[in-house]
């Protein structure tokens, strides 16, 4: 079908969406968050309304706007949440020097690059959210089982990540108004009265962002990326200025030999890993890509320039203060409280609070947001979700957890080791099994004759092959006698995985494309 052919299909929006549900890639129409409910969206003929609504839908290519930009500020404010930063400098305390810091994350860029092309370009070209793209290779009904897994390990990091930001804000409302301390000497359910009123505060923004949709968090990442790296760039030239206009280039303990390249491939399947649970998602925002050009274009600023960028900051950051004084810093907001200036350490503590929602919210809201219109798409819809999402993230106590080892390693360490089989069987059945050919509208039937009718809505295959690359790598990540591979985990599963799946199930059967264009929704901004 030819370029032209294909814009004027995409033109042409079915006339039972002339005026649908707010929802799509553009997210739910500006409204009140107590609004009235709005009115049903007519199915189109054989979907289903247990699998279909219009946040569910595929999205028509006319009005997408997640061009290269927005997805480049995505990355843009990823890669640098304090976070990694944390992870990053790390590394240096560990004993790897400016160059093997640079290698570890050239690596690492490398291999993500390359993952989030393979899941974008399943967004960018079905138009449908993760959960949906699930049920190719699960079905229609066991795609809940990636979906509530991805989604329980973002709704618990929102509200961790929330907490860690409320920590900066609460910092910075001290250094304004010394007089409040007070109210931070208090505890109700583990934290201050001054705590609550800084997390609380940090949960309504985010809230009302999400509430205006997709749109409104492409608008705000668009936003956030540009304060992030000047404001890290500039922390990077004062600490220059701060060490003499020198940095060390490693420590007294760096290693050498073996210990060394064996920590740099470490560290670069670790960086991979922390991405593993975006590599899953990434397609709930290329579903809004105009096209794969977007994708790559957007992935390639966003992750190898801007991660060998991120990698420069970190070697600065911390050679500058091993000069200075011979400590490792453990995060940027360890060099922000010592600016001297007030003015200027509001501004960067208020940089550091707006890196952190825009990590949050593409990271951690997102996906828990679909997975619950996946699971309730007659009740829920994208503003009802994300209210869900996050009251859930607010009642775990979510500092609670962040102070539990228990909790952060073996539970959330334990479901993110879940992804990387999920990831294998996903890919290997899109791109090795079926070659990209989907059948669109079959998604989101329930007929026993589907495409992803399987076995009662199950395609039991896929679960046969994820359960033991699941088994092999929780025990990788968990186990203490693995620890020297536990940063390989999620590799080992995806690859165990996908091997699995190809070999048990049929290669060769006929896989029917068909666009989704019939039942689309067009985005809303």
């Amino acid at each position: 079908m030819s370029h032209n052919a294909r814009s004027e299909r995409a033109k042409r929006v079915p006339p039972h969406l002339v005026d649908p549900e707010p929802g799509g890639v553009g997210g739910p129409a500006v409204a009140s968050l107590t609004g009235t409910k709005p009115e049903p969206v007519p199915l189109p003929p054989g979907v289903s309304p247990k699998l279909y609504n219009a946040d569910l839908a595929p999205t028509t290519r006319k009005g997408r706007t997640w061009h290269a930009y927005s997805i480049f500020t995505l990355w843009a404010n990823d890669v640098h949440s304090l976070g990694n930063y944390a992870f990053a400098i790390g590394l240096f305390a560990l004993g790897l020097g400016a160059w093997q810091i640079l290698l570890a994350f050239a690596l690492g860029a490398v291999l993500l690059f390359l993952l989030l092309n393979l899941s974008g370009f399943m967004g960018e070209r079905t138009g449908a959210p993760f959960p949906v793209i699930s049920r190719i290779a699960f079905g229609v009904k066991g795609a809940q089982i990636p979906a509530v897994i991805r989604g329980a390990v973002a709704i618990a990091w929102f509200g961790i990540q929330t907490y860690l930001a409320s920590v900066v804000l609460r910092v910075l409302i001290l250094a304004l108004a010394p007089n409040l301390a007070p109210l931070d000497t208090n505890s109700f359910l583990g934290l201050s009265t001054l705590g609550w009123i800084s997390f609380v505060a940090l949960w309504v923004v985010q809230v009302i962002i999400v509430s205006f949709g997709m749109e409104m968090i492409r608008k705000y990442e668009a936003f956030a990326g540009p304060i992030i790296l000047v404001t890290m760039l500039a922390l990077a030239i004062w600490m220059f200025v701060e060490a003499g206009g020198s940095i060390a280039w490693s420590t007294t303990e760096s290693l050498t030999g073996g210990e060394m390249w064996v920590r740099i491939f470490q560290s670069a399947a670790l960086w991979v890993v922390i991405y593993g649970t975006f590599v899953l998602n990434f397609c709930d925002f290329t579903r809004g890509a105009p096209s794969e050009r977007s994708v790559v274009r957007g992935n390639f600023f966003g992750i190898p320039i801007n991660m060998l960028f991120f990698a420069v900051i970190v070697i600065v950051l911390a050679g500058a203060q091993y000069r200075i004084d011979g400590t490792i810093i453990e995060s940027p907001t360890d060099i922000v409280n010592t600016i001297p200036n007030t003015f200027l350490l509001v501004l960067a503590a208020l940089a550091l609070i707006i890196l952190t929602i825009a990590v949050n919210l593409m990271a951690n809201f997102v996906a828990p947001i679909y997975t619950l219109a996946n699971l309730f798409p007659r009740r829920l819809n994208f503003r009802r979700a994300a209210l869900v999402s996050a009251v859930i993230g607010l009642i775990i106590l979510p500092w609670n957890l962040y102070n539990s080892p228990v909790v952060i390693v073996y539970f959330l360490g334990g479901l993110g080791a879940l992804l990387g089989p999920l990831f294998g069987v996903i890919m290997a059945d899109y791109w090795l099994v079926r070659k990209g050919r989907v059948n669109m509208p079959d998604l989101y039937s329930e007929s026993p004759d589907g495409d992803y009718a399987y076995t009662r809505g199950v395609n039991r295959k896929a679960i046969i092959a994820g359960t033991p690359a699941a088994v092999v790598a929780l025990v990788l990540a968990l186990v203490p006698a693995f620890s020297l591979v536990a940063g390989f985990s999620w590799f080992v599963g995806a690859i165990l995985a996908a091997v699995i799946y190809l070999i048990i199930t049929n290669r060769h059967g006929t896989f029917r494309a068909v666009d989704g264009e019939a039942i689309a929704v067009a985005p809303r901004h």
